[in-house]
């Protein structure tokens, strides 16, 4: 019935399995486990090469470092363009389901994890991905457009599925996605009863969020808006508003008399 509701109100259950429970149950070795979760197979080869060239090179510092790293990594990835830089500590799972444009950057600590959906992570030519992010397909795709920068300790975490446009600005400590946990019964902890999505996040090109910005699963944000910092977005943005506050409320619409004229116009 509870079920049945949600569905009504356009939210999805999600079929997830605790991480806990990936990692120590299930069939097979602790090494198989391990190598479904890094790799999504359990093939020697692959799982060979990823652990020499994480062990070797994922903290190797300086030139030497970069250079091995640039080299060496695109084997990894299901496909990747040209020119992409790879920082040093980047944890990466089941890069075979990641795919990069050319002239990608991925800084310093970032995690892309694309263990937890086939459909995995795509990012777009000469996105930047900066120090400490999170980018995880948990169940399901993420997709990012052609020249979006990423501001350091963000989080991406799609459930219900995250497309994000291209030319956006995405500040320092945002937060986009999630899912929600199932709270009907107060006899199960919260975790035991499940997760749901509202939906995937759609933001489109040219919007920048502001430091500490939340956007929530089934939200859409237009073309050109930008929210501000720490506002949380929990409704749908239209093309070019400018929104802020928790939730974000919409404070104007943009409009080119926001630009002042570069030559203005003379009175004769």
């Amino acid at each position: 019935m509870i079920s049945s509701q949600r569905q009504n109100q356009g939210q999805k259950q999600i079929e997830k399995t605790p991480l806990s429970e990936q990692l120590t149950q299930g069939s097979g070795s602790a090494l198989a486990r391990y190598q479904a979760k890094v790799l999504g197979n359990t093939q020697l080869l692959p799982f060979l090469i990823y652990e020499v060239f994480t062990f070797f090179l994922s903290d190797l510092p300086g030139t030497l470092g970069y250079l091995l790293r640039k080299k060496l990594y695109p084997m990894l990835f299901k496909d990747i363009g040209g020119g992409a830089i790879f920082g040093k500590g980047i944890a990466l799972r089941c890069p075979g389901r990641i795919t990069l444009g050319n002239g990608v950057a991925i800084d310093d600590y970032g995690l892309l994890d694309a263990s937890g959906a086939e459909a995995g992570i795509t990012l777009g030519n000469n996105v930047i991905v900066s120090r400490n992010c999170v980018i995880q397909s948990k169940t399901a795709a993420v997709t990012i457009g052609d020249k979006t920068d990423i501001g350091c300790n963000a989080i991406i975490s799609s459930s219900g599925g995250i497309s994000i446009g291209n030319s956006v600005l995405i500040a320092g400590n945002c937060y986009i996605g999630g899912g929600r946990y199932i709270n009907d019964r107060v006899d199960l902890p919260m975790m035991e009863q499940g997760v749901y999505t509202k939906g995937p996040i759609v933001i489109g090109d040219d919007v920048w969020l502001g430091a500490g910005a939340i956007v929530l699963d089934g939200i859409q944000i237009g073309k050109g808006c930008i929210v501000g910092a720490g506002a949380v977005v929990t409704k749908n943005l239209p093309d070019y508003a400018v929104a802020a506050g928790v939730p974000a409320t919409i404070k104007k619409i943009r409009n080119s008399e926001d630009s002042p004229m570069l030559f203005p116009r003379q009175h004769s």
